[in-house]
């Protein structure tokens, strides 16, 4: 009986292989709506930066707001722009590159170019450096009276090292600088920084542009025209 069995099984399957109307099972090459590889994502923005192309957009959004300030001020009475500060006014491309990207807020920072670099660390140090088209724009603006404020996600108690920085970067004779609260908790940074332009503007000042790297930066009104910096390393609601 056993070996009628397999004789017969081997029957059936001889018998399937050859019939010509049964499709064979379509195979699963591709899954829709996998994220990107997050190895090639950082290798695309790490070439980015490093192919100069992210200083071209840098400097061509800053051309921008420069001829709106310059065509702008002379026709408003105290004419004011406001600036962010973590990748619009300083960079922190080596802390984000020691990092691999990701965010250390704790610990030392004492092996650059390696890492790991604490974000506390790194900006208590002063190293940022200006980007150099905002700097420009910056001393431009203020030979035309414009008053420049900072506005910054950065906390009240690093005031000190933010001052500091921004004077060794090369930032100076500024109207404002207001850091977040140490204890404000806000679902996003418009909810922080729209506020404070409205507080600006309610000293009598007329915010001609609000420039920033992220949309909460600049969303909320109180500003005549926004400015985007081009940021494609991180992400802040």
């Amino acid at each position: 009986m056993i070996r009628k069995s397999g004789i017969c099984l081997a029957a059936v399957v001889f018998l399937s292989g050859c019939d010509a109307s049964i499709a064979p099972p379509a195979p699963v090459t591709q899954i829709p709506g996998v994220p990107p590889n997050l190895s090639y994502a950082k290798e695309t923005v790490r070439k980015y930066h490093d192919s100069g192309r992210y200083d071209r957009d840098v400097r061509r959004l800053v051309s921008g707001a420069r001829e709106w300030i310059r065509w702008e001020a002379p026709r408003v009475q105290h004419p004011a722009v406001v600036l962010d500060i973590d990748e619009t006014s300083l960079s922190n491309w080596d802390e984000m590159r020691a990092n691999d990207f990701g965010y250390l807020p704790h610990g030392a920072c004492d092996r650059l170019p390696e890492g790991p670099c604490g974000m506390d660390s790194w900006e208590a140090s002063n190293r940022s450096p200006a980007l150099k088209p905002m700097l420009e724009l910056y001393r431009e603006a203020r030979k035309l009276g414009v008053a420049m404020f900072f506005v910054t996600g950065r906390r009240e108690h690093e005031r000190a090292a933010t001052s500091a920085n921004l004077t060794a970067a090369g930032y100076e004779g500024w109207s404002g600088l207001y850091l977040k609260p140490d204890g404000m908790r806000v679902s996003s940074a418009a909810s922080y920084k729209a506020p404070v332009r409205a507080e600006i503007e309610a000293k009598g000042y007329r915010v001609i542009a609000s420039i920033g790297d992220q949309m909460s930066d600049l969303e909320g009104g109180h500003a005549e025209q926004i400015f985007l910096v081009p940021n494609p390393f991180y992400f802040i609601p």
